[in-house]
């Protein structure tokens, strides 16, 4: 029996469809389906993994975070533990009876490691089975057909480089988080994370950030002027000085200008304007161009998965931005001739020769992002569709001419002040016809000749500011993530995604919150190592060395272990004053804003029975207070209401969009109004229903809640004074410290 075993269920589902002869028959094998058909060699299984089906770990004993101290984890024994049971016992099962095993899950590290793991889990129940690896880049035809008539050998190799990230990912990620958890006190559901990549990458969001805070605005002003024509077009003109850095400048050069003045055309100058053509899609351009179009960095990596597993596009993970020779590249247009891009592929191919553009990257293992195969809109949700369809376009735009624009460059006197105006018009729209994305609209100016005269008809003058450089939209940070070595391309999207679901960011472009800004300023204080690029962009070329066979493993992991120590003799040193700058910056993330009652600060807390409310640190002398949702981590950000001076708050629960709560007391006194107005509307509909007058009367109504009670009109619960709390408790059997629970709550 030949066993071939792909990275996921519906990728071995449609490998085994495209090589099967017949129809494939779907067998369950200890609870995980397989599909097998019957050829000339004999039985063909196929069975798909679900990513790793094993994951690193420590011994439980180290999971004492009081008793094991972090260093410790540094030289922990680690082991292997099973994270997908039924398929591990499917892979014995089947592995047993196996003469032959073929690998073919995606073909990058992470993919041979995949691999390499399901084989040793093999070889514990058949040590001399015979194994090969077949590669490809598109689950289509022609691609699975080629892998499989040429299969290659498993590169344990690569498969070790993918295994050392993983130990050295564990080892730091799990020492440093428990270390920084513990001196800043945030243990439970609220740690810290602190990762080998994940805070390099956090500190240059916090690094953004504060140049933003540090920047001083600087006054100036713009001159502009509206001019109409001889033909009464109208059309705007800007003074040669883009900017006046004084006023006084500015209003002597308007005091010469006036409704009705002359513009004269003191100079035109007609150009043309080549616009290249776009390179091919890497990962890191193609999650750039998504992100411009509104997709997150996870989502759209996501959704090409997807895409690429059901044959649509070739795999979303590459470097490569060079079409590899072995790729037919008429062929694969001449695909799109029928169907919703037939138009673009027709004009395509009128071309003698088909010559794409070509990036500056160039590797061997995938081609860049292409079309793998024609889809129809209905086969798709409105997500997949918009990115297959870009990178359709794309595709296409790589072997199509430049756009060509007509510019214009024209000077205007108007009293003895020079003006400007710039125009452009796309003449030949080239590659921009098939890939229509952010393009530029056309700026048209009126026809003139030098010596034309135009009437002045508007002056105006506009003040503004310099702005602080932006922040990090989720594609330009990727780019830089590129370019300083951080991660891969398979895991960047990840570790931007932990950012956000460790509420260390939140909004896009990226913010950094209280709480990411206190870590990094620790970190970069008391233990630079951590915070810098250096350390985890030598470890990631050292990883490359190991895939080229260039270095053993063990000795790029011995030196993360000594590096590490060395992180930590740092901390050690200086563990008080880590524990002091943590929590207080720690503090300022639950600051909402000034308490309007007696000024002190608003804060985030914690009741005695672990319920979170707004709550003022004048308590108890002050008592404002106002609610929070009992779920989610809250988020306070950095816009202010001008009515309540409370900063608006955002709340994030796990796999679900964020909620804009706003201003936490404007939506107070919202949810209060909106309680009334269900109040007044019960009333309305059933106005002559009776309702119990005294709290004995409540005794019919059924089991007591403090909803009933309201509802019922005997009192509001934050109304009950003691005696009627006792009467209550009476009345009802309902115990008197449930009802006191009652009262704190609303209190």
């Amino acid at each position: 029996m030949h066993l071939i075993i792909a990275e996921k269920h519906i990728a071995a589902k449609r490998i085994a469809a495209i090589l099967a002869p017949q129809k494939v028959k779907q067998v369950r094998v200890s609870g995980v389906d397989t599909y097998e058909y019957e050829s000339e060699e004999g039985k063909k299984i196929f069975i798909g993994l679900s990513g790793h089906i094993v994951k690193l770990d420590f011994p439980k004993a180290y999971n004492n975070w009081q008793k094991v101290e972090a260093n410790e984890l540094i030289g922990a024994e680690i082991i292997t533990a099973s994270t997908q049971v039924k398929i591990v016992s499917a892979l014995k099962k089947l592995g047993k009876e196996a003469t032959k095993v073929t690998i073919a899950t995606d073909y990058d590290r992470e993919g041979e490691l995949i691999g390499a793991e399901a084989l040793d889990i093999i070889k514990q129940v058949n040590e001399n089975v015979v194994f090969d690896r077949v590669h490809y880049s598109a689950i289509t035809p022609k691609a699975i057909d080629d892998a499989f008539s040429n299969p290659t050998n498993v590169d344990f190799n690569l498969a070790d480089a993918g295994h050392s990230r993983q130990v050295i990912d564990l080892v730091w990620g799990a020492s440093l988080t428990r270390y920084i958890s513990l001196a800043a006190g945030r243990l439970g559901k609220m740690f810290l994370s602190v990762g080998r990549v994940q805070s390099p990458t956090l500190a240059l969001i916090v690094e953004r950030e504060k140049e933003r805070e540090a920047f001083i605005p600087k006054p100036y002003w713009e001159l502009s002027a509206m001019l109409k024509s001889k033909s009464g077009e109208e059309f705007k003109v800007e003074h040669r000085t883009k900017r006046f850095w004084e006023k006084a400048e500015v209003d002597a050069a308007m005091e010469k200008i006036s409704i009705g003045d002359d513009a004269r055309v003191s100079e035109i100058k007609t150009s043309e304007k080549t616009d290249k053509p776009p390179t091919p899609f890497n990962t890191t351009e193609f999650i750039g161009a998504a992100s411009s179009i509104g997709f997150t960095a996870a989502n759209a990596m996501r959704i090409a998965e997807t895409l690429y597993t059901n044959g649509f596009i070739s795999y979303p993970r590459t470097d490569n931005t060079v079409y590899p020779e072995s790729l037919d590249l008429r062929a694969q247009i001449e695909i799109f001739k029928t169907g919703t891009f037939k138009q673009y592929a027709l004009k395509l191919l009128e071309k003698k020769e088909l010559v794409p553009t070509k990036g500056k990257k160039e590797t061997t293992d995938h081609p860049p992002i292409f079309p793998a195969s024609l889809a129809k809109k209905s086969e798709m949700n409105e997500q997949e569709w918009k990115l297959y369809e870009m990178v359709v376009r794309r595709f296409f735009a790589t072997f199509a001419d430049p756009a060509i624009w007509e510019t214009i460059r024209s000077k205007y006197d108007i009293q003895g002040e020079e003006f400007k105006a710039n125009g452009a018009r796309l003449v030949e729209p080239g590659w921009r016809w098939y890939y229509h994305y952010n393009a530029p609209e056309d700026r048209l100016l009126p026809k003139m000749e030098e010596g034309d005269v135009h009437s002045v008809i508007k002056v105006d003058v506009e003040a503004k500011e310099t702005q602080p450089p932006g922040r990090y939209g989720q594609g330009r940070l990727i780019k830089i993530m590129e370019e300083l070595g951080l991660g891969t391309k398979a895991t960047r999207h990840d570790i931007i995604s932990k950012l956000y679901s460790r509420a260390y960011v939140h909004g896009n472009p990226l913010q950094p919150t209280k709480t990411a800004v206190a870590v990094v300023d620790a970190l970069e204080k008391f233990a630079p190592t951590i915070s810098k690029p250096d350390m985890t962009s030598k470890l990631e070329a050292d990883m490359d060395r190991i895939a080229e066979g260039g270095i053993p493993e063990d000795d790029v992991l011995n030196e993360s272990r000594e590096m590490l120590e060395g992180v930590f003799v740092d901390l050690e040193k200086n563990k008080d004053d880590i524990t002091e700058s943590l929590r207080a910056g720690l503090r300022e993330d639950k600051i909402i804003g000034t308490c309007s009652e007696c000024g002190s600060n608003l804060m985030v807390m914690r009741s005695k029975r672990g319920g979170r409310f707004i709550g003022c640190e004048g308590y108890p002398d002050c008592t404002f207070s106002l609610p929070l949702p009992k779920m989610g981590q809250v988020i306070v950000t950095d816009k202010l209401c001008e009515d309540h001076g409370l900063y608006h708050i955002r709340i994030i629960n796990a796999g679900k969009r964020p909620w804009n709560l706003g201003c936490p007391e404007c939506n107070f006194i919202e949810w209060q109004k909106t309680q009334e107005e269900e109040k007044k509307k019960q009333k309305e509909a059933s106005p002559d229903k009776e309702k119990p007058k005294t709290l004995k009367d409540i005794s019919g109504i059924g089991k007591v809640t403090e909803e009933k009670l309201v509802d019922a009109g005997v009192c509001s619960v934050d109304e009950l004074c003691e005696a009627d709390a006792l009467e209550l408790a009476k009345a009802t059997s309902i115990p008197v410290k449930k009802i006191k629970t009652w009262q704190s709550d609303v209190i």
